[in-house]
């Protein structure tokens, strides 16, 4: 019995190795919630992508052609998808794959289709970024349909307003009034903003300390600060300790700057002791490997115990949102 079972086993081994080899990490068979998902119609002729574009960032010239906004000089660029089924296709593979749940926002078309085929894992927000936008009456009555579960994205910063400037006041406080949580753009937006595509950009307008008059004027309102107000993390941190109910994510900067600088600003807000308070986020665009690229920051950082890694993850999102995490088991 014994020579058999010898056998039996030599004759497994090598299978058995293989799969320990080729089986996924095991925080990618748990839960993600990604806070920060663009949904929107594919650019047929967008050029490809390099992660971590940002890390350097050449001046121009007024005079001279401007310079590339994008990276395309790495090894393995990411591709952009060609249509919108390829979009939805490969974003709703990596949903299932990475057992993901995505706070959507964008082209509301787009978000009814993904959310038909993904379900619950698709959390559809709105947003309201100048009063062009739509009527504080409209807004609340999209919010009060019940489809839309968060406020977002918000982003008075490229109409070159503060986020507590009055003429917003009302879509606050319809988010207020009725408990749905609110994430504002705050920070910075790539490589001279101001210059090239959103003229009334203004950095100022990105200062996390902006919030403050708003905050005080809706105290029960739940607001997360997207892109961590990057690169103002002082500024961050002291409205972090000022409001129990700001949270951040870290989408975008996490793959725009280079991986020192995006790892250094995250541990620090982790230092500062806001790891509960910290959300994942990619500002998946159409570039649908942002996803893996993001989730590899997390996953790497030495400087995080698997418990931070779960909670920027999934636990946090699922506090912030008000979530019920029997539901994802």
């Amino acid at each position: 019995m014994r020579k058999s079972l010898c056998i039996v086993v030599l004759l497994l081994l090598p299978g058995l190795l293989s799969a320990q080899l080729t089986a996924p990490k095991k925080s990618a068979q748990l839960p993600i919630i990604d806070v920060h998902v663009h949904a929107m119609k594919a650019s047929p002729g967008v050029p490809p992508l390099c992660p971590w574009f940002l890390r350097n960032m050449p001046g121009g010239d007024p005079n001279s052609p401007p310079p590339s906004f994008l990276s395309t000089g790495c090894a393995i660029p990411l591709q952009a998808a060609h249509s919108d089924k390829e979009m939805q296709d490969s974003i709703m593979a990596t949903v299932k794959r990475l057992n993901m749940t995505m706070v959507v926002y964008g082209d509301a078309g787009i978000i009814r289709n993904w959310k038909k085929v993904a379900g619950d894992r698709i959390i559809p927000g709105i947003g309201v970024s100048s009063p062009k936008d739509m009527s504080v009456v409209a807004f609340t009555d999209s919010l009060s349909s019940g489809f839309y579960k968060v406020m977002g994205e918000v982003a008075p910063q490229y109409q070159g307003l503060s986020p507590s400037d009055m003429s917003l006041d009302g879509y606050f406080a319809a988010a207020e009034k009725l408990n749905i949580p609110v994430g504002i753009h705050m920070g910075t937006g790539g490589n001279g903003m101001a210059n090239l595509t959103s003229p009334k950009y203004r950095a100022s307008m990105g200062d996390p300390l902006l919030l403050e008059d708003l905050l005080a004027r809706h105290p029960k309102l739940k607001v997360w600060v997207m892109h961590a107000g990057y690169p103002l993390v002082d500024n961050m941190i002291a409205l972090m300790g000022a409001n129990a109910y700001v949270y951040v994510d870290i989408a975008g900067l996490i793959w725009s700057y280079s991986q020192v600088e995006v790892n250094a600003y995250l541990k620090r807000l982790v230092q500062a002791g806001f790891g509960k308070r910290i959300m994942y986020g990619t500002d998946m665009l159409i570039w649908p490997k942002l996803i893996e690229t993001s989730l590899s920051i997390i996953e790497n950082a030495d400087y995080l115990s698997e418990e931070q890694k779960r909670d920027i993850l999934f636990n946090n999102a699922v506090r912030f949102f008000r979530l019920d995490p029997e539901k994802f088991k």
